[in-house]
């Protein structure tokens, strides 16, 4: 069994790339040179009353909450650039490895389906990847 918040997929081939999600407001974001993500501009489960209470008690490994999220209009747009442009940096010869910092507010739900969604791109594109989610078992914030 993996640590929580380590993804439990094997990767099929040498790690280039490590994907980390994180909430912005716990003010300890990853270090170290990075591709980011926004997720913040994504629908915040918590803060939708119809859903707040299951949403309160689950993160963004939930089939649940990834289809929430995935269903905001834009989620498409913010995964497949940012699938664009891993792949075009790691096309280069300079670059060995690109680390991705994934963002939201509180680090649970939005940037966890996000970083799980580009981290599945990337595989299917052969590019091996880890998934790290530094806030998934923090609490809700605000």
């Amino acid at each position: 069994m993996p640590p929580t918040g380590v993804s439990a997929q094997p990767s099929p081939a040498l790690v280039r790339s490590v994907i980390t999600s994180f909430g912005d407001g716990h003010h300890d974001a990853p270090l170290g040179d990075a591709l980011r993500v926004d997720a913040r501009p994504l629908r915040n489960p918590p803060g939708d009353p119809a859903v707040r209470e299951r949403m309160l008690h689950s993160n963004g490994l939930d089939p649940h909450v990834r289809a929430y999220v995935l269903a905001t209009p834009g989620a498409d747009r913010i995964i497949e650039r940012s699938f664009r442009r891993c792949v075009a940096l790691l096309a280069l010869p300079s670059w060995r490895r690109v680390d991705v910092h994934v963002l939201c507010g509180g680090g649970r739900h939005r940037s966890v389906v996000v970083a799980e969604e580009l981290a599945t791109l990337l595989r299917a594109f052969g590019i091996g990847v880890e998934t790290e989610h530094r806030h998934i078992d923090r609490p809700i914030l605000g």
